[in-house]
């Protein structure tokens, strides 16, 4: 075949250093939005983006020509230097080292842009640790407790 194809879209998680609830509602659109430039920088399309005060969740079309860990890896980075400028609150940020990103069907798109648009309601019954212990469990990957959280 001489044309490369293909459609990978992936749901992206992953969270402040020690989980610490420091992202603000009041930076949350415009942090967003970054992301989201960010992302087509990097040659990913965002589907749709959310934060919580200690975790992110990303949707986003892939490149074809993109690595996820390079893709990733740039995300975190441009989005710490972006918030280390807003305010002084925010000197020292990080996110934690590793990430979850598990692959969405085509036909799943539209209820996995919905969960991650629904995160404040859904934060209201569950933690971030058990959404993303639930997360690994039904995408069957196995992990050690021990080394999830930094």
């Amino acid at each position: 075949m001489p044309q490369t194809l293909s459609k990978i879209h992936v749901h992206l998680v992953f969270s402040t250093k020690h989980r610490e609830r420091v992202i603000r509602d009041p930076v949350r659109p415009d942090l967003h939005a970054f992301m989201g430039g960010s992302l087509k920088a990097l040659g990913c399309s965002p589907v749709q983006i959310n934060t919580e005060p200690d975790h992110a969740h990303v949707l986003f079309l892939q490149s074809r020509t993109t690595v996820l860990s390079d893709v990733v890896g740039g995300l975190k980075k441009s989005a710490t230097e972006w918030l280390r400028r807003q305010s002084p609150e925010y000197q020292g940020f990080h996110w934690q080292s590793g990430y979850g990103a598990f692959s969405v069907s085509q036909s799943d798109l539209e209820r996995v842009r919905a969960y991650v648009l629904n995160q404040r309601e859904h934060h209201r019954v569950q933690t971030f640790q058990d959404e993303f212990r639930a997360m690994l469990r039904k995408h069957e990957i196995e992990f050690d407790e021990r080394y999830l959280w930094d």
